[in-house]
């Protein structure tokens, strides 16, 4: 059976998001993915994709002064990767706004991380679109506020990796294990794409970067997430 967004999918969102659009136009255009039509999200999402960089940068500043700019740099790459943002997107069920063609409904699209996570990018660059900078700020602020917090009571110190191993080894439990999933791109301009799961825990996360090294430590910092949130996979 196919699924269609409904306007009042759309209040729904609009509520959850914080943000009441001006422009309907612009909520339709970022809830619209490439397989629904050729007014799609994806110039939405480059916008976006910058402007959750650059607030969420201006709060990690504010709120943790004397914080060394590459423990800054590691905290920020934590709250805004995929796995961050598809916890997001799941908050507002932007899954059940979205605008997908049948053959993404089919393979269930609309539970997808990537898409959700792209969607909410989408979301914050019509936000900007429709009210400026100071309405994204107030909309992430909202949204990031629990892990916002959550970061300022533990700033790191060490890199993902080790982080994970040590808050493993503190619960006796045995280290993480890390798999290549896939590598893609040109010879000299590799992706990498790694997994990295604590089987006893039942949480997974996945990575991407430049090398095996960076992609491992993407990884490890949305199982940290996870850790830090209290979560458990499946039983």
């Amino acid at each position: 059976m196919s699924r269609r967004a409904t306007e009042r999918d759309h209040a729904g969102l609009q509520r959850r998001l914080g943000h009441a659009f001006a422009d309907a136009s612009l909520l339709r255009r970022a809830i619209t993915h490439r397989s629904h039509g050729a007014d799609h999200n994806e110039r939405l999402e480059f916008i976006g994709d910058s402007l959750l960089n650059c607030v969420v940068a201006l709060l990690l500043f504010e709120r943790l002064p004397g914080v060394p700019e590459g423990d800054l740099s590691r905290l920020r790459a934590g709250l805004v990767n995929q796995a961050s943002l598809f916890e997001v997107a799941q908050g507002l069920e932007l899954g059940e706004a979205l605008l997908l063609g049948e053959g993404e409904l089919k393979s269930g699209g609309f539970r997808r991380p990537s898409i959700l996570a792209d969607g909410f990018e989408a979301l914050l660059g019509a936000v900007y679109l429709d009210a400026g900078f100071d309405a994204v700020r107030r909309v992430v602020e909202s949204l990031f506020a629990e892990r916002i917090d959550r970061v300022r009571e533990a700033p790191p110190g060490k890199d993902p990796k080790t982080a994970l191993q040590e808050a493993l080894q503190g619960r006796r439990l045995p280290l993480p294990r890390y798999a290549v999933l896939s590598v893609g791109g040109e010879a000299h301009q590799q992706v990498f794409r790694v997994q990295c799961k604590v089987d006893e825990l039942g949480l997974a996360g996945t990575g991407e970067g430049a090398s095996r090294r960076s992609a491992e430590q993407q990884a490890a910092e949305a199982v940290l997430a996870q850790l830090a949130a209290g979560r458990r996979g499946p039983s």
